[in-house]
């Protein structure tokens, strides 16, 4: 009986950019109203700590800005993942480019706002991804290296 190759982890993360590049559209592209039934989430965060003595918008300045770092670590992790061989450098300047492109479309989308704090918050989402991608990969190298009797 043959045995089935797990597909590789490049080739998962190849095939995982797809949806999360789709997904990214419909919240960075949709019209913030049906943007926000997706990304409601800061102010319902911003609304809780409320209730405790923060301030709401400063709060929700916060999380939308850590929304936004989270909005892009799925980038920076799948790029190195499904392309072993780019470095953080080009990773990193992907990202920016991205989210920079993504704030000038936004110019044109009337009830959007493009800030520089967006394309700040989703650069350093993209390194984070980037560092996760680079715990995994060392971590999993070590693994291989481990002699199977040893595990």
């Amino acid at each position: 009986m043959a045995t089935r190759r797990r597909p590789s982890i490049g080739t998962v993360a190849r095939v995982a950019l797809a949806p999360y590049l789709v997904a990214l559209g419909f919240i960075v592209f949709l019209p913030a109203r049906e943007a926000g039934r997706i990304t409601g989430i800061v102010g319902v965060l911003a609304d809780a700590v409320a209730t405790v003595g923060v301030p709401r918008e400063p709060a929700a300045i916060v999380f939308e800005f850590l929304a936004n770092i989270a909005l892009f670590v799925p980038l920076g992790l799948l790029l190195p993942l499904a392309w072993p061989r780019l470095g953080p450098i080009t990773v990193i300047v992907a990202g920016c480019a991205l989210s920079t492109g993504i704030e000038l479309i936004q110019l044109a989308i009337p009830s959007r706002v493009s800030t520089i704090s967006d394309v700040v918050a989703n650069t350093a989402g993209t390194a984070l991804g980037y560092l996760v991608a680079t715990v995994l990969l060392v971590e999993r190298a070590k693994r291989d290296e481990t002699p199977t009797h040893a595990r």
